[in-house]
């Protein structure tokens, strides 16, 4: 599939308003993986091919194990997430999927058993962050695939093998931080 629209380049005022939710997000005091794993998971749910390849890489450049981020769509099932992170995790679906049940009390009480008030508010904020870069990134078909971590963006930069709106230093416009 080809992109439809550059969101970034017709309209960078947009971009960057979802972008100053996303250095919020990245800010907040909640864990560098916990938020890949968040972001991860929603991605998955709303069949966001260009976030999970970012987040994927993103996760393994910080040291994330493959055994991990297979299970991601069966959280449920593997026994290597810890009780904070599938609370997370089953938030992020419920907040992700708000026309299915809302946010049932059980869930509610669940996740606050694993993080503050502030922590669950930053936590929304991250699942909000994703679930409107996945929105960007699936109606307009961002370019699957073409995503290079900080690092390896830095990198191919030397060797003038990235277009400039991927570029580390290029602001909002850069990689859309989902």
């Amino acid at each position: 599939m080809s992109q439809r629209i550059e969101y970034q380049t017709v309209a960078p005022a947009a971009l960057r308003a979802v972008y100053g939710l996303e250095q919020y997000v990245r800010g907040t005091s909640l864990e560098h993986s916990l938020i890949e794993l968040v972001k991860l998971r929603a991605s998955y749910m709303n069949g966001c091919a260009y976030c999970v390849d970012m987040h994927t890489k993103d996760a393994r450049v910080a040291g994330e194990t493959e055994q991990r981020l297979y299970s991601i769509p069966i959280w449920r099932e593997a026994p290597w997430f810890s009780p904070r992170e599938r609370a997370a995790l089953a938030w992020t679906e419920s907040v992700t999927a708000l026309h299915r049940d809302g946010v049932p009390d059980a869930l509610y009480e669940e996740a606050r058993a694993h993080f503050t008030e502030v922590e669950l508010v930053e936590l929304t904020m991250a699942v909000i962050a994703i679930n409107s870069w996945n929105r960007l990134a699936v109606t307009f078909r961002a370019d699957v695939g073409s995503y290079e971590p900080p690092a390896a963006a830095s990198r191919a930069a030397t060797r003038d093998e990235r277009p400039a709106h991927l570029l580390p230093d290029a602001g909002a416009e850069a990689v859309h931080g989902a």
